[in-house]
């Protein structure tokens, strides 16, 4: 036998020993636990090579974990908010304490040992359930959470901005569409003016009337006067006040108006729409 051969079996013995000497871990039924302030932390059995999951009550997420022991052990709530968190040991024989704050302020406070040299008792526990016999605990679950999880923040924070974000590119498309109508309109409010009216020129300039318009909705009169002259229309031959705005010498009339007149005192200038043709 050669000494590379002697070697190589030396240490298939020995590992194969190794095994042999180490139990074989079997996963414990899922159980529950119970939390109290006043007593002391219960013990769950984890193993090496083994997930022990940790699941707090249904109303609850969790929103930090830390433990005494974060070289020998890990811990794994993962990134997406949820009720679980997942315990596992690297070295044997290792113990530590572990808290779980819930998006509610509750805290949960648990022993974590390592059982793979526990020879009267080879079982790790697969699922733990935790609840507490606190009733401050059951307050606060029936109260809104507390704490925000610094991924569902995150999600929440990057939904914020997304739709800031959207809501912005939404204002410049509308901001870009009605300057668009607007040039539009600029472009196209010329053509729909008519200077299609006639009045007394001798008259309207005593009473200081210079120009009379309009346009698909509007009358408008412009002048420059002494004294704001009653604006009046006509129809059948009777004159009626009507409605419109005035200012910096301008009236603006709400509708097309086909006959009227300005008066003020016994002054009088009768303005009348011409028709095409006539």
């Amino acid at each position: 036998m050669t000494s590379r051969l002697f070697m190589l079996l030396t240490a298939a013995a020995i590992s194969t020993a190794g095994i042999a000497q180490t139990p074989h871990l079997q996963p414990n039924a899922p159980r529950n636990i119970i939390v109290a302030e006043a007593q002391a932390p219960p013990v769950i059995r984890a193993g090496l090579l083994q997930s022990t999951l940790i699941e707090l009550p249904v109303e609850e997420k969790i929103a930090t974990v830390f433990g005494g022991d974060t070289v020998s052990w890990v811990f794994d709530a993962g990134r997406v908010p949820s009720r679980f968190i997942s315990i596992k040991p690297k070295v044997a024989d290792s113990t530590t304490d572990l808290h779980i704050i819930s998006d509610h302020g509750n805290e949960y406070t648990v022993e974590l040992r390592e059982v793979s040299s526990d020879k009267d008792n080879p079982h790790f526990d697969s699922k733990v359930s935790i609840s507490s016999s606190d009733a401050k605990v059951a307050e606060n679950i029936a109260k809104a959470p507390v704490f925000i999880p610094a991924a569902e923040a995150e999600a929440k924070e990057a939904r914020l901005r997304k739709e800031a974000d959207d809501a912005k590119k939404a204002a410049e498309a509308d901001h870009k569409a009605v300057a668009a109508a607007a040039e539009t309109f600029k472009a196209s409010y010329p053509s729909t003016l008519r200077f299609d009216y006639s009045w007394d020129q001798k008259k309207g300039a005593a009473l200081g009337l210079q120009q009379i318009w309009r346009d698909d909705k509007f009358t408008y009169l412009r002048g420059q006067f002494q004294e704001t002259p009653a604006l009046y229309e006509l129809k059948d031959g009777k004159g009626s006040l009507i409605n419109y705005d005035f200012a910096n010498g301008l009236y603006t009339i709400p509708k097309t108006v086909a006959h009227g007149y300005l008066a003020i005192g016994k002054q009088r200038v009768d303005f009348k729409q011409i028709k095409a043709g006539s």
